[in-house]
């Protein structure tokens, strides 16, 4: 295992009682993480939360890295899958598509508020790094989006715009939702699709 991989598991649950206690221990290590953050969040804690033993825990975990790379790979797999479905279709038929494929994506944020707190406040390993996978991925989606949108895009950094666009709205949107300012979700969504409207509309023009 390297520095950058997740934990694994010590062995798998293969009868249906023991799968049913694992689910306990992960639910257990949400709960712990979202209320007291990767820092504050143990083994003696989790396990006190899925109503199990520190001894039943460790059969399948060897420690609370463990767990918590896991509960962090299943929240993201969820993150991801919402927002690769507000970004596929996005990006394309105007300013009223851009609006509700931004609106998707608060949608999905909101909904892992507390989630979305905790892992880019603590920036644990396993969530930055899937993070990184992620945000390149969206990049290439969009710059297949916009090529397939503008096929005489020569002379355009096709690339570069993707990438700035998925960086200004992970940042705006994020920042949002975390920051909550005095600012009313209608007015941000407004606000950013215009700026990605407006932006796309000047490379295609």
């Amino acid at each position: 295992m390297t520095a950058e991989e997740p934990r694994a598991m010590r062995r798998r649950p293969t009868q249906e009682r023991s799968r049913a206690t694992v689910e306990r221990i992960l639910a257990a290590g949400r709960s712990v993480l979202l209320e007291r953050g990767f820092e504050g969040a143990s083994t003696n804690r989790i396990a006190a939360a899925a109503g199990v033993g520190p001894g039943s825990l460790y059969q399948y975990f060897p420690d609370k890295e463990a767990i918590l790379d896991r509960v962090v790979e299943r929240a993201v797999d969820d993150l991801e899958a919402r927002i690769t479905r507000a970004f596929l279709a996005g990006l394309r038929g105007g300013d009223d598509a851009v609006r509700g494929h931004l609106e998707a994506l608060l949608d999905a944020l909101c909904a892992e508020a507390d989630l979305v707190r905790v892992l880019w406040q603590d920036r644990p390993r396993t969530a930055e790094r899937r993070r990184m996978g992620f945000a390149r991925r969206i990049d290439a989606l969009v710059a297949g989006a916009l090529l397939a949108e503008h096929p005489d895009a020569d002379g355009v950094p096709v690339d570069a715009v993707a990438w700035m666009l998925v960086r200004t709205v992970e940042h705006v949107t994020i920042s949002w939702v975390l920051e909550r300012p005095d600012v009313g979700r209608e007015a941000i969504l407004d606000e950013l699709t215009a700026l990605v409207g407006g932006y796309l509309r000047t490379r295609w023009t």
